[in-house]
């Protein structure tokens, strides 16, 4: 079992910026591949971002198209902890942001992911 708590969470001015941090539990979080999902009221959840390991030391990442430039995902497996780095932040990030982890191949859909946090609430004003 994993058990994740996500916070950094808050209310931004569009362009600022924030860093979301999760928390992890359980002694196999370097073996999960971890993502960051997002869900703004009325609209269904999307991949926002995922990063597991790629061969040896190295780390494969991957953003939404909506993201790149701006968020950054890293993690690390001593803390147990990922985290992802939100710059110019829109009113259009506004969501709640949910931290996954789990040993899919593909790290943009749900179904990869067998843990889920709580979510922590983002929002961007204007």
């Amino acid at each position: 079992q994993v058990q994740l708590v996500e916070s950094g969470g808050g209310l931004v001015q569009a362009g600022g910026s924030l860093r979301l941090s999760c928390a992890a539990s359980g002694r196999t979080f370097s073996s999960y591949a971890m993502g960051w999902f997002r869900q703004a009221p009325g609209k269904e959840r999307e991949f926002v971002s995922a990063i597991r390991r790629s061969g040896g030391s190295l780390l494969y990442a991957d953003y939404a198209d909506s993201v790149k430039g701006r968020f950054s995902i890293s993690r690390d497996n001593a803390k147990n902890t990922v985290y992802l780095e939100m710059n110019s932040l829109k009113p259009e990030d506004t969501a709640v942001y949910y931290c996954a982890a789990g040993g899919g191949r593909i790290l943009t859909m749900g179904g990869s992911y067998d843990y889920w946090g709580q979510g922590t609430q983002v929002t961007v004003s204007s």
